[in-house]
């Protein structure tokens, strides 16, 4: 099981298996089978920082690609800059499931996880 992703330069994302399975899942669904999952980082949330999921039906001039197992994520070049070295995972526990990014350049997070601060 080796995990497919794209490296621009020293900069990259990794989609861990659940996650690529997850949004597999969730493209087909919600009958959008051309669409990219997009992370995008934005100012605000509780820390500074917040982290965006959606889908996207077009890859824009800035954007990167990451895959794993035919599942694509783009991340627009300001995004990437904040993300790099991060990990998109999808978590199911007793609390419930959810996408998680693990952010190794997130210096704090507040304790929903979809926000941080560097």
């Amino acid at each position: 099981m080796s995990e497919v992703t794209s490296e621009v330069g020293d900069r990259h994302v990794v989609v861990s298996e659940s996650a690529a399975r997850r949004i597999a899942a969730l493209k087909q669904q919600e009958e959008a089978p051309e669409a990219y999952l997009r992370i995008a980082v934005s100012g605000g949330g509780c820390s500074g920082f917040q982290y965006g999921l959606s889908f996207d039906e077009q890859k824009n001039a800035d954007d990167f690609v990451f895959e794993r197992d035919g599942i694509a994520v783009v991340v627009d070049d300001v995004s990437l800059d904040l993300l790099n070295g991060a990990e998109l995972d999808f978590v199911e526990d007793l609390m419930g499931a959810s996408f998680q990014i693990k952010n190794p350049n997130a210096a704090s997070s507040c304790g929903c996880g979809n926000s941080f601060s560097i």
